[in-house]
């Protein structure tokens, strides 16, 4: 598939982040990831000569939203999730489900019962934050951040490392100079993000306008601004939805916490 466009056999009912779309399924979507993989590793690889093979779920991580890619590429699985709100702390432990199903997918359910060794692709795995709380250019989660620690000098027997990078414009990620398609993105979401806080009217159309104007993604914009208006729309309900979940699990947290608390006074 050297030449051929990232086109995983997903359930096109639910609907891509501009940024899975940009990075996965767009008729850029290859050049677009080698480029961003060669900004994280370091590398050169060339779009039209690597293979790249998508291994992403039938499954999402939030109603029907997809804002998570991965690729087979390089001998690795390279996992990338996209974050727009507050970080998910959980997210080594969801790595860790998606990855294990994965490898469920890639392999030889025979030769896991074999007397020699099965080789597996080494798994990476990154989230790129966009939101609007202050966070670090880059950080970094662990699963045994997670563990009921009885040992605190244990070696933990399972782990799983995430690379949490900011690719808000300011925060100036030097992953964003080596891949120009993330950094466009970047720059065109700053602008929609001003436009919308700003209750600019028509706001996701206006952003649209402005980014080709400005040269932000000018050619894929110009071809999907409808597919991309309405995949904006979806981002934003799901970054409400969450607020509104989280605010609920706050109250009806301190709501119990008042109960408790009553009585164990009358107690």
């Amino acid at each position: 598939m050297d030449n051929e466009q990232i086109e995983p056999q997903t359930n096109r009912n639910y609907k891509d982040s501009v940024f899975v779309d940009l990075f996965a399924h767009d008729e850029t979507a290859k050049e677009n990831f080698i480029s961003l993989y060669n900004a994280l590793h370091g590398t050169n690889l060339d779009a039209k000569t690597t293979e790249v093979q998508p291994v992403m779920l039938e499954q999402v991580l939030y109603m029907k939203f997809y804002n998570d890619i991965a690729m087979l590429v390089d001998g690795k699985i390279v996992v990338l999730v996209e974050h727009q709100s507050t970080i998910n702390e959980n997210m080594p432990f969801r790595m860790l489900e998606y990855i294990a199903r994965i490898y469920e997918k890639i392999t030889d359910p025979k030769k896991k019962f074999g007397k020699s060794l099965m080789k597996l692709p080494m798994p990476e795995f990154y989230v790129f934050y966009n939101g609007k709380e202050d966070f670090p250019s880059e950080s970094e989660m662990k699963l045994s951040d997670a563990f009921i620690k009885l040992d605190e000098k244990h070696n933990f027997p399972l782990e799983i490392s995430v690379k949490v990078i900011n690719i808000n414009v300011d925060k100036e990620n030097p992953v964003l100079n080596h891949c120009e398609a993330l950094k466009e993105y970047s720059e065109f979401m700053e602008q929609v993000r001003f436009n919308v806080e700003n209750e600019i009217p028509e706001a996701l159309t206006v952003a649209i306008k402005q980014s080709i104007k400005q040269g932000f993604l000018s050619e894929y914009l110009s071809r999907k601004s409808t597919e991309v208006e309405n995949m904006l729309l979806t981002e934003y309900d799901y970054d409400t939805d969450i607020a509104v979940q989280r605010q609920e699990a706050y109250e009806n947290g301190s709501q119990q916490k008042a109960i408790e608390t009553a009585k164990n006074f009358l107690a």
